[in-house]
This record gives C-alpha cells, sequence and structure tokens, in this order.
C-alpha cells in the first residue's frame, strides 16, 4: 500500500526535524543530563512537528544506545516507530474529551512501564477537553510518577486553563522557513527520479506557509500519476488554489490602474477553474493581510503566515495608501454579499475590480483607458488624429467646423457617462472600455474593448436612450473593436444574433 509523503518521511532521530532546533536542543540537553521534565506543553501551528516530537521523546528516553537518543534502530526506537510500543499511550483529546476518559487515563497511570524504562502519555488537541476533565487531569499532571513523563499538544494554548499551563513547560513551535521546506523537497524529487521546476518548488512551500505536513502532503499531490518532469503549470493544476503571489499582482493592478491587465488574471483564474467566490475571498483576505501589516508592528503575532510571506505583504502595504485599503474591503464585503445570490458571480467580481482600478483616493472616478496609456496620458484631453477622424456631419463644413463637431461629442459623451454611472456602478465598465470616434445624424460610433463591447450590446436599448437624451435624437450605436478596420462595424449585434439563434454566448475574439 502506497504511503504518504508525509507518513514516508517523518522524522525519526532528532536530526531530521525541521526549522526547531530551539526546541530540540533543550531536549537533547535534558536528556542527556537526565533532568527530563514530567509535563510538557506543546504549541504551534500545524503541521510543525509537536507530535512529532513527542514521539521522538518517547523513544530518546526509552533508547537504549549508548551514544545520541533516540538512534532509531535499537529494539524500542523500531517498535515506538511502527507503533506497536506498549508504554507510548497517544491519546486524542477531541474525541475523548470528557471525565470518564481522564478516569481511566488516571488509573493506567498508576501501572508501571511494560516495555521500556518510561511511559509516555501524548495528549493530542489537549485544548479541546471539558472542564471536568481539566479538572480530573490536574492533580495527576501535577505529581505523576516517576516513571510517568506527559506531553500535551495543542494549535490554541489560550484555550487551556491557567492550572494546567502553570504545571507544565511550554515549547513554542515555530513555522518552518522557505528555504528548509525547499530543500526537503528537492531531496524527495531527487530520491523518487523526478524533476521539479524551481519556480514549482516555490509554488509548494509558499503554499505551505510554514507546515511541513502540509508541504509534504501538497507535493504528494502535485506528483502524483506524473513521471519525469513536473513543471509549473503541472502544479498549479493541481492545487487549483490562488496563491499569494497572484493577489500581490492583482492589488498592484489596481494601485497602477491596470484594469485592462487586472481583468485578463482573472479571466485566467476563472478559464482555469477558480471559482470566482473563492477568488474574492481570497483577496479580502490579502487586502487584510496588507492592512494588518501596515498598522501592527509586528505583525507576525496577528497573521497565520510564513515570514517569507509577510515580508512579500510588507513591501506592498508601504506603497498602498491606507485609503485605498480600506476602500477595498469594504468594496469587496459588500460584492462578497451580493455574489451569494448572484448567478453571475465572474460578473460581480470583475466589476469589483473595476471600480477599485478606477476610483482615486479622493473617490472620484478615473477615465482610464484599458490598454497601452500611462495615467498621465489617460488625464489629458484626446484630439482627433489620422486614425480618428472629426465626426461627420450631414454637410461638412471646415476643419474648424470639425473639430468643434468633435468637441460637441466628446462633452455630450461626458454627460452621458456621468447619467449613466449616477444609475447603476456596473456602467464604469463603458467609462473604462468605450471611446466615441464618429458621429453624424444618424450613428454614433463607438471604439469599445471586449468587456464593454459585450456590455453595451446586452444594453443596447438603454444606451441608445441614454444617448437620444443628450443627442435630441435617436441615433443607432455601432460598435467597433479598438484593433478592427472599417468592415464588419457592428460585430458584437452580429455576435448577439447568432447567439440568439444557437441559444448560447458567442464571444468575440
Amino acid at each position: 500500500m502506497y504511503k504518504a509523503l508525509y507518513r514516508a518521511y517523518r522524522p525519526e532521530v532528532f536530526s531530521d526535524m525541521l526549522g526547531q532546533e530551539h526546541i530540540v536542543k533543550i531536549l537533547q540537553n535534558q536528556i542527556a543530563a537526565g533532568s527530563v521534565n514530567h509535563a510538557y506543553l506543546f504549541c504551534g501551528t500545524r503541521g510543525t512537528g509537536k507530535t512529532t516530537v513527542a514521539r521522538l521523546l518517547a523513544k530518546a528516553v526509552n533508547c537504549t544506545s549508548e551514544g545520541e537518543r533516540p538512534c532509531g534502530v535499537c529494539d524500542a526506537c523500531k517498535r515506538v516507530q511502527q507503533g506497536s510500543f506498549m508504554d507510548l499511550i497517544e491519546i486524542d483529546a477531541a474525541s475523548n474529551n470528557g471525565i470518564e476518559n481522564i478516569r481511566e487515563l488516571r488509573e493506567s497511570v498508576k501501572y508501571p512501564p511494560v516495555e521500556g524504562r518510561m511511559k509516555v502519555y501524548i495528549i493530542d488537541e489537549v485544548h479541546m477537553l471539558s472542564t471536568a476533565a481539566f479538572n480530573a487531569l490536574l492533580k495527576t499532571l501535577e505529581e505523576p510518577p516517576e516513571s510517568v513523563i506527559f506531553v500535551l499538544c495543542t494549535t490554541e494554548p489560550e484555550k487551556l486553563p491557567a492550572t494546567i499551563l502553570s504545571r507544565c513547560l511550554r515549547m513554542d513551535f515555530r513555522r518552518v522557513p522557505e528555504d528548509l521546506l525547499a530543500d526537503r523537497v528537492r531531496k524527495i524529487c531527487i530520491e523518487r527520479g523526478i524533476i521539479l521546476e524551481e519556480s514549482a518548488v516555490r509554488i509548494i512551500v509558499a503554499g505551505a506557509d510554514g507546515s511541513a505536513r502540509d508541504c509534504l502532503t501538497l507535493l504528494d499531490r502535485c506528483i502524483s500519476g506524473r513521471k519525469g518532469s513536473v513543471s509549473r503549470d503541472d502544479v498549479l493544476e493541481s492545487l487549483g488554489t490562488v496563491g499569494e503571489d497572484v493577489y500581490t499582482d492583482l492589488t498592484q493592478r489596481v494601485t497602477d490602474n491596470d484594469v485592462s491587465g487586472g481583468l485578463l488574471i482573472l479571466d485566467d483564474l476563472i478559464q482555469n477553474g477558480k471559482d470566482p467566490r473563492q477568488i474574492l475571498q481570497g483577496w479580502m483576505a490579502h487586502y487584510r493581510n496588507l492592512l494588518m501589516t501596515k498598522l501592527v508592528a509586528h505583525p507576525e503575532n496577528v497573521l497565520s503566515m510564513s515570514v517569507e510571506n509577510i515580508e512579500r505583504i510588507s513591501r506592498q502595504a508601504e506603497i498602498t495608501p491606507l485609503g485605498a485599503i480600506e476602500r477595498a474591503i469594504v468594496d469587496m464585503a459588500k460584492t462578497a454579499s451580493d455574489i451569494k445570490v448572484s448567478n453571475q458571480p465572474r460578473i460581480l467580481l470583475e466589476m469589483c475590480f473595476v471600480r477599485l482600478a478606477t476610483t482615486s483616493e479622493d473617490g472620484r472616478v478615473i477615465n482610464v483607458q484599458s490598454r497601452g496609456r500611462s495615467a498621465a496620458q489617460q488625464e489629458e484631453p484626446q484630439l482627433p488624429d489620422q486614425d480618428q477622424q472629426p465626426p461627420q456631419s450631414v454637410q461638412p463644413g471646415p476643419q474648424q467646423d470639425a473639430y468643434e463637431e468633435y468637441d460637441f461629442m466628446m462633452d455630450m459623451w461626458a454627460d452621458i457617462l456621468e447619467d449613466g454611472e449616477s444609475q447603476t456602478d456596473t456602467f464604469t465598465i463603458v467609462t473604462t472600455g468605450a471611446t466615441p470616434i464618429k458621429m453624424n445624424d444618424d450613428e454614433i460610433v463607438l471604439k469599445v474593448t471586449g468587456l464593454a463591447g459585450r456590455y453595451l450590446e446586452k444594453n443596447r436599448i438603454p444606451m441608445e436612450a441614454l444617448i437620444e437624451k443628450y443627442a435630441g435624437s435617436h441615433l443607432d450605436m455601432i460598435l467597433r473593436r479598438d484593433d478592427e478596420g472599417t468592415k464588419n462595424k457592428d460585430v458584437y449585434g452580429t455576435a448577439s444574433k447568432i447567439g440568439d439563434i444557437l441559444g448560447t454566448n458567442v464571444d468575440v475574439k
């Protein structure tokens, strides 16, 4: 039967432990001096080695080697490794948390060791014990028999009574540094004949967030069923999650007002099977991390993350204004509420991003082009050039008249945008993705991006009514991609009609 990596590579001696040198050194000194405590409290986040070190301690106090203990090769060490050592008793407090369970433990403590020198009781998730169970354990924990050691393991030491805490030697387990995890991943891959790209290694260890067990579990998932080389794309496909680096990139697009780049990131995530709701929740958590990093002197005390991830977030927090973080969290919270009852979560997520990327510090909407223009260029008034001719009127006049017509069209368009934005938040798609390039007595031609084109075609009737309100007469709205020629003037209208016939959505590429 296949054995999971975190079980196959569980440390069997102290030197195999990752990232807990401060604890290993204390225990080794106590074992060598024969001054082992009667009760320990091992605290720390999941997967950092609490139960593993407890088992190593049980090995060490029963090891028959004359040298460094545990040796890993004597009979006692092997039996602990195999789980058949009768003097090692492991109790899961999550499922054995009643007073009756502790009474049974108190009775068994009275009996001497059967095989080794010491009996070791490991109580995992000890914070799950009931108040009555803690009270029943208290006296035994304070004065156990000489041949008994208690090791209490927990991820939530704050839930333990002070009376229990005062009777144990507390040891806090740290998150394992990414470099150590990466070295372990590389060694395992070499042993198993797998070539793992360095970028893939980094994705795995970053996803583990300081947990050695989680790291090996993720590696197991990524290499399962694969032979030879495993690429970064293979890892992303296997994990199916959005890494912290993606949220960092997405947030940077908001700061840079890069609407197009951010929407492409979201599109890539969703095309690869990511749930818009989970993306939003993860992104909101990223902004919360930015807030904590910006306001708390020691963010590692409030963020359940590795040191490396905290450093990355700190660098971004330095260049992100506090007001922008607050605005983003409020907007995302509202979107998260709306998205729960929506059958179009993708659109709500995209609109949330567009709002954040097109709103200035003072709450003013920034008119941002989606492609190829800097923020400074976006605020400069644009005059017609060779590719963007002044509007064609029924009776063309001199060049100056054409420019005046162009100014009228742009002023009218500004009024349309202001009116539309006051009616609905989703109108920001038009603000950022549509620009008028020509108008006459019969029609107005808009240069649009893909997202804006689909939005306008879907809302053609109310949009043409809004245009008529400010133009004074009905104008047909012609949509033209910003990279298409004069042919196929209304490609979105054609796509919509085809979609109606086929009964499906036809996307314009």
